[in-house]
């Protein structure tokens, strides 16, 4: 896509752009359907009920606040807002990607094999079907490198004050970096490339990746323009393994 003197000028936010684009590229379009569907029904219809429950919540929560922080009110009540959406965001994202990591592998090998000339040589529908018990376990990887870490986040905001003070900006940074982490992966995962080999690679351009996953994790707490987040995720993450990754990785596991 780029040449190698380029590619330092792209950044996070240059392949979450390019991302929108590639979901309309003749020929990728058809493999875009069954990743925004799934979106569709799955966030939407969650979306809908959170915004139903806020108004209970919200009160619930704030009766919380010991009555000599009630003058920080003003001040944690949008906090405690953003908190719970940031939360259920990538909560019912990660359910989305469950059921759609099948589709998603696909849409990012196809994009592949379209941005570079040369298909996988396991590719195609049949390939996928049998892949899916190794997408599955892939999948189950990543929820045991979140938990402990979303746990120890949402202890944290119980701390009075400056644990939900903190605990929103902290969780917004590590929902980037699992977001990045999410979405990378289904491009390397299609070349076999481990998950910690994955996560080392990442963090080489941590700064970049975290600007991709932030920007993710933001549309997707925005109703309308988040149903079509994941292929646009899919397809930016994919962009970035050509350009950053797939010489360097590609090449090494050749000759393994």
């Amino acid at each position: 896509m780029v040449s190698e003197n380029n590619l330092n000028a792209h950044n996070g936010i240059h392949y979450f752009i390019q991302g929108w684009k590639l979901i309309r590229l003749p020929g990728i379009r058809r493999f875009v359907i069954l990743p925004l569907l799934v979106n569709i029904l799955l966030m939407g219809g969650a979306f809908y009920w959170l915004f139903n429950r806020l108004g209970h919540w919200i009160p619930a929560l704030m009766a919380h606040i010991p009555d000599w922080l009630q003058w920080l009110s003003y001040l944690l009540w949008p906090l405690t807002v953003i908190s719970i959406v940031l939360v259920f965001s990538y909560l019912f994202s990660t359910v989305a990607n469950w059921i759609a990591a099948p589709f998603c592998g696909l849409l990012a090998e196809q994009l592949e094999a379209r941005l570079t000339g040369e298909p996988l040589p396991d590719s195609g529908w049949i390939a996928l079907i049998k892949d899916i018990p190794r997408i599955m376990k892939r999948e189950w990887q990543k929820l045991a490198y979140y938990l402990p870490r979303a746990l120890g986040l949402l202890l944290l905001w119980f701390i009075p004050g400056f644990g939900q003070t903190v605990a929103p900006v902290l969780w917004f940074l590590f929902s980037a970096w699992m977001l990045s982490i999410q979405y990378c992966d289904y491009p390397f995962d299609n070349h076999k490339v481990s998950f910690q080999q994955m996560r080392a690679a990442l963090r080489q351009n941590k700064t970049d990746n975290m600007q991709f996953g932030a920007l993710v994790s933001l549309f997707t707490m925005i109703p309308i323009l988040n149903l079509a987040i994941m292929p646009v995720a899919v397809c930016g993450a994919t962009a970035m393994w050509v350009d950053r990754y797939r010489g360097q990785l590609g090449q090494h596991l050749r000759t393994q």
